[in-house]
């Protein structure tokens, strides 16, 4: 396990990153969990206000750490303890940032409305691309080059700029989360630059103006897609965010979203 664990994590310079994921995992469940405490009114928690009143969220603190962290983690390089101190530091800003990555998008407390849910998913999409970097994947699949296809410079760039096609595709189709998977799993990309378009994309704006009967099969087929998915969607969202908890008298949002 030892000999694994230091063929695959420390010798290729992977562990700064593994710690940096582990700590941004931990923080976001921890974080939640106090939120959901706050709440709830149970626990020792509270919100942290400053002298004037002001209602501090947990954003504020998450990105003083994660530019400490992040500089930090530049000067230090790959390898060594402090690269080591440095990713954890920024795993940890990266957490609470993007638990209220909502807050940020919206320009308001949406933690525990509809909008709030936007902050799970781009925790969950976060941690999934780092493992996947983690277990090998490269940007836009160039670690599927041979040697000899590295060392052509022109199939390497050739590489770069197809899979930058299929993944910009997917994108202006409306499909944004298989356009980021696609930057690191080029298949998915293909997929999504091949099917047809969400109803509102750019694409279907574009080129299914005079296509009526493609514009009835887009409008079908993302009925079907949402009808079917959306239910696991939410669910997991539930379990992961607390969205499921409901306390009587305070609204969807508010300010026990960003303690």
């Amino acid at each position: 396990m030892g000999h694994w664990f230091y063929r695959n994590f420390v010798e290729p310079g992977k562990l700064p990153l593994l710690i940096a994921l582990f700590s941004f995992m931990v923080t976001f469940l921890v974080t939640r969990t106090i939120v959901r405490m706050i709440r709830a009114g149970k626990g020792p928690f509270g919100n942290v206000k400053s002298a004037g009143g002001l209602h501090i969220h947990h954003v504020v603190p998450g990105v003083v750490l994660t530019v400490l962290g992040g500089f930090g983690a530049v000067a230090s390089g790959r390898e060594g303890v402090t690269a080591c101190v440095f990713a954890a530091v920024f795993g940890v800003g990266a957490g609470l940032v993007l638990d209220e990555f909502a807050l940020i998008l919206h320009l308001d407390d949406v933690y525990w409305s509809d909008q709030g849910r936007k902050s799970v998913e781009v925790v969950v999409l976060t941690a999934a691309l780092v493992m996947l970097v983690l277990g090998g994947f490269s940007p836009l699949g160039v670690n599927e080059l041979t040697e000899d296809q590295r060392q052509n410079r022109g199939a390497f760039v050739l590489t770069l700029l197809v899979n930058f096609l299929f993944v910009l595709i997917t994108l202006v189709k409306g499909k944004f989360r298989l356009a980021v998977m696609g930057t690191l799993v080029p298949f998915v990309a293909v997929v999504g630059s091949v099917r047809l378009a969400r109803p509102g994309s750019w694409w279907s704006r574009r080129f299914y103006r005079r296509r009526p009967k493609a514009r009835a099969r887009s409008r079908l087929r993302t009925y079907r897609h949402d009808r079917r998915w959306d239910k696991v969607r939410r669910r997991l969202q539930d379990v992961i965010g607390g969205f499921q908890e409901r306390v009587p008298g305070r609204s969807g949002s508010g300010s026990d979203g960003g303690g």
